[in-house]
């Protein structure tokens, strides 16, 4: 039983002896302050994108060989040019360059409606001119031919097995180094990959397969066709000697498992559970997948895993034939992607807790309803020890920055843990029936598009009837954590406590959970204390114990809801606060 601290409850107190504003003296703003500061922000990444384009769809035509790493494509990209005026069109491609060994690609022509159009291919970019100036709104298929070898993105090389294989790995902004996009979450499109490949070859990519034909030159060509629109750090091939399960179905769409043919039994084994289970149970409580398909892909491209829309990657080593735990909790977590970075993108980098952070808060949320509550505070516990241990190297880090200069440095543990448990006290602030009302709202509204923090906050104040811009500064556009010093002593023969927030940065208006331990084994009710922030500073709070058992202990946060540091001390008199 947990108790909010009502001060006219003197049944539970005999009596408030003193309340402290003094606190510690803030160096930075208070959450209020940053708060003012955030909302009507400008906050961004420094990637390149095309505000006033819209990208429809891509065609991507690729031929693969046995013989050469060189890859040939031809790429047909739809699009709407939103302002009137435009006479060039921008994409990302990486360049050949000594500096990467000759890797890159190099464009022969880029045409549209069968005649040929000027470009400039430098600085990794691709600009068309277009020979005239764009009408609001008109529409352009342009015609990009290139070849080139990799230098990142798809990765050519043997499996474990020793098999040659194709496999992409598209995270932040690789997809830039073989196939030419506007390679950044805010503009999304539907796409196809039509791949050309040695016929000992199966291919597999995002959506449906619409075609698979031999062409009697040892060669077969392959369509996948993907009609929803989806990030480009999303876009799947996999190219190899693969052992394929349909597995099951969802809502009649497609559960399958891709593996190496010599990981046949294993890889079957470990993949058949647990997708449709989680499939139901994100949708019951979400909202509607998204997708034409879900394929599990174990691929020599991928470390862990990788969400990528309706074909998700695995590494190698999740192969076991154990259906290990670990890998389970993986495929919950990039299943969960389906929904929060696939379905509902991240409009800028900066906002990249939409999709990390929530996918694993989701994924605690699986584990709780199939591995039980302990399963979940474990993984709670193990969150928050990461968020401690980041923060002892970097205390102002902050979950959404200003801005993002560093192209490999979109992500990291605090967008996944922090994010995480941001998603934890919101839930417990404004109760799991309006979290998850904002939540299925805010998905409604932004399924198959992109959306910023602000948008999801909006639903949750919407939800649950509070004004949450303090909230959400806090935790997410400031560095830190709070840690609490929490002392109990007795005095004139009374016991007392009092507790007070000792980080030497930031404030955070937070209600911390208080729990005695009696002298017979027996504990007390839990009583919340709100530690609010007055005057720019956190209030430091003392109260005394109630009359009965004798108290031995003092337990911080026993249900596991706030993320801080503490000590607890038994003191003869309270500590000074001055």
């Amino acid at each position: 039983m947990r108790i909010r601290m009502n001060w006219s409850l003197l049944t539970l107190f005999v009596a408030m002896l003193t309340v402290s504003v003094q606190g510690v003296a803030v160096q930075g703003v208070a959450a209020q302050d940053v708060a003012k500061q955030t909302f009507s922000r400008d906050y961004r990444d420094s990637f390149p994108k095309n505000p006033a384009v819209d990208v429809l769809n891509y065609v991507f035509e690729l031929t693969l060989s046995d013989e050469t790493d060189e890859i040939k494509g031809r790429t047909t990209v739809d699009a709407r040019l939103l302002e009137a005026g435009q006479s060039e069109f921008r994409l990302d491609l990486v360049n050949t360059s000594d500096a990467a060994e000759g890797k890159g690609m190099t464009v022969s022509r880029v045409s549209m409606g069968g005649k040929d159009l000027m470009y400039r291919h430098e600085n990794d970019q691709l600009f068309v001119d277009l020979g005239k100036a764009s009408k609001a709104q008109e529409r352009i298929s342009i015609v990009v031919e290139y070849a080139g070898i990799p230098a990142s993105g798809l990765k050519i090389a043997p499996n474990k097995h020793g098999d040659r294989g194709f496999f992409s790995d598209n995270w932040s902004s690789r997809v830039r180094n073989w196939l030419p996009t506007v390679d950044h979450p805010s503009d999304k499109s539907m796409s196809e990959f039509m791949v050309t490949a040695p016929d000992h070859f199966q291919v597999v990519s995002n959506g449906l397969l619409m075609e698979e034909t031999g062409l009697g030159d040892g060669t077969r060509f392959t369509h996948w066709k993907n009609s929803v629109p989806i990030a480009t750090w999303l876009y799947m091939l996999g190219v190899a000697d693969f052992a394929v399960q349909y597995v099951d179905e969802f809502d009649g769409k497609s559960i399958q498992t891709w593996v190496a043919r010599q990981d046949r039994d294993a890889g079957f084994y470990d993949f058949a559970i647990p997708t449709k289970k989680v499939l139901q149970y994100y949708t019951d409580l979400i909202g509607p997948y998204s997708y034409e398909k879900l394929a599990n892909i174990v691929s020599n491209a991928t470390s862990g895993g990788m969400e990528a829309a309706s074909a998700i990657a695995y590494s190698e080593a999740s192969v076991s034939g154990k259906r290990d735990k670990r890998w389970q909790i993986v495929i919950i977590h990039e299943i969960a992607h389906q929904w929060f970075g696939n379905a509902v993108t991240e409009a800028d980098w900066n906002d990249v807790w939409l999709s990390e952070g929530f996918a694993t808060y989701y994924t605690l949320l699986y584990r709780e309803y199939d591995y039980g509550h302990d399963d979940f505070v474990a993984g709670l516990i193990d969150a928050r020890n990461r968020v401690v241990n980041f923060y002892k190297d970097d205390y102002d880090f902050q979950v959404v920055r200003p801005f993002i200069e560093d192209l490999n440095n979109v992500s990291g543990a605090m967008m996944y843990q922090k994010g995480a448990w941001t998603l934890h006290m919101l839930r417990d602030k404004v109760g799991v029936d309006a979290f998850n009302e904002g939540v299925r709202n805010y998905y409604r509204e932004f399924k198959d598009k992109t959306a910023r923090t602000e948008d999801f906050m909006r639903h949750i104040e919407e939800a649950s009837g509070m004004e949450l811009e303090g909230f959400f500064a806090q935790w997410l556009f400031q560095g830190g954590i709070p840690h609490v010093e929490a002392n109990w002593w007795v005095k004139d023969g009374k016991r007392h406590y009092n507790l007070k927030q000792t980080q030497e940065k930031y404030q955070f208006d937070i209600e911390v959970d208080v729990q005695f331990v009696y002298a017979d084994g027996s504990k007390s009710d839990i009583t919340a204390i709100k530690m609010p922030i007055v005057n720019g500073k956190a209030m430091t709070a003392e109260y005394e114990v109630p009359d009965g058992k004798k108290v031995v202990d003092m337990i911080i946060d026993p249900n596991t809801r706030l993320l801080a540091t503490w000590n607890v001390n038994n003191k003869e008199a309270p500590l000074s606060r001055n």
